[in-house]
């Protein structure tokens, strides 16, 4: 297990693809590719017989170019990383920092996979793979990615601790589609870990990520709400809608104040689909004020450090 680390300085638990489980992917993908290369270059020099050989030979190259190389990098940027081979493998390619690569990203895979892949038969590949700790080939190092497996074996869960019930049903109006996937990743990264960090640290962290996330949604971070609870409340409210439309019907995370933590979400693993939906009463008038309350001990990181 390979821990990465993002520039929220979260650590993520990733497990890099190894040498054989890469090459198997490569090859399926390269089998796939010239199968449909020779079928194109098949149909070109039958139609286009009656061209001269100059204008024969830019086709050839125009086509190689195109099928092995430009098809190639568009897989990978619709698919966030996941070619042929790559999900018959399990594997996928993301970002140094565990985010969904994009098309840079791909492209430069792509243009130095030309040399030392397609031109060098995989060799410099290879023994970048292997003189590399985290198993990358030069193109991952130029573009800065990794891969990495998604099929891993099950391992402890991590959880989500959930939102203090006062704020529960408080960030429903939030638009939240402005969000990347990569701070969601930071966010839920640091609700599993901020019981393990420095008081401090933890503090200035969750106020990083706190901004981030209100830059994201268009609307400022609640002054009277500390920013751990504030990550938290938001990814319960995403959770929670993820929840209504999945199973529809019912009031989704909503809980009376005061009332015990029977929201979905509270306590599910970290990337893990949420449960049904739970109807609940009306929400009741928020009354009670928006700060931590007396007996949140600080080790929760809902309450500033002492």
């Amino acid at each position: 297990m390979s821990e990465l680390v993002t520039g929220e300085a979260v650590a993520l638990e990733l497990r890099p693809a190894k040498l054989p489980s890469r090459a198997l992917a490569v090859v399926i993908d390269l089998v796939v590719a010239f199968t449909v290369y020779i079928v194109v270059t098949m149909g070109i020099v039958a139609s286009t017989a009656s061209l001269d050989d100059a204008a024969a030979a830019a086709v050839a190259v125009a086509t190689f170019v195109l099928v092995l190389v430009g098809v190639p990098i568009a897989v990978e940027t619709l698919s966030h990383g996941r070619s042929l081979g790559k999900l018959a493998c399990g594997l996928r390619v993301v970002r140094d920092d565990g985010g969904p690569i994009r098309f840079r990203h791909a492209l430069v895979r792509g243009a130095v996979g030309v040399v030392e892949i397609l031109m060098t038969f995989g060799v410099v590949a290879c023994i970048a793979s292997l003189v590399s700790e985290r198993g990358r080939r030069l193109g991952d190092v130029f573009a800065g990615t990794l891969v990495v497996r998604e099929r891993v074996p099950a391992g402890p869960a991590r959880f989500v601790p959930p939102p203090p019930p006062w704020l529960v049903g408080r960030f429903a109006g939030l638009d939240l589609s402005g969000v990347p996937d990569g701070l969601w990743l930071a966010v839920r990264s640091y609700l599993t870990r901020m019981g393990q960090l420095d008081p401090q640290v933890g503090w200035a962290m969750a106020e990083r990520l706190a901004g981030d996330l209100a830059a994201c949604t268009g609307a400022p971070a609640p002054r009277d709400v500390p920013p751990a609870a504030y990550l938290a409340a938001v990814v319960h409210e995403r959770q929670s809608r993820d929840a209504q439309r999945a199973f529809g019907g019912g009031t989704v995370g909503v809980t009376p104040v005061g009332a015990g933590p029977v929201y979905p979400g509270a306590g599910a693993p970290v990337g893990q689909p949420v449960g049904p939906a739970v109807a609940a009463a009306p929400p009741t008038p928020d009354v009670t004020p928006a700060r931590p309350r007396e007996d949140e001990e600080p080790g929760t990181g809902f309450v500033p450090p002492a």
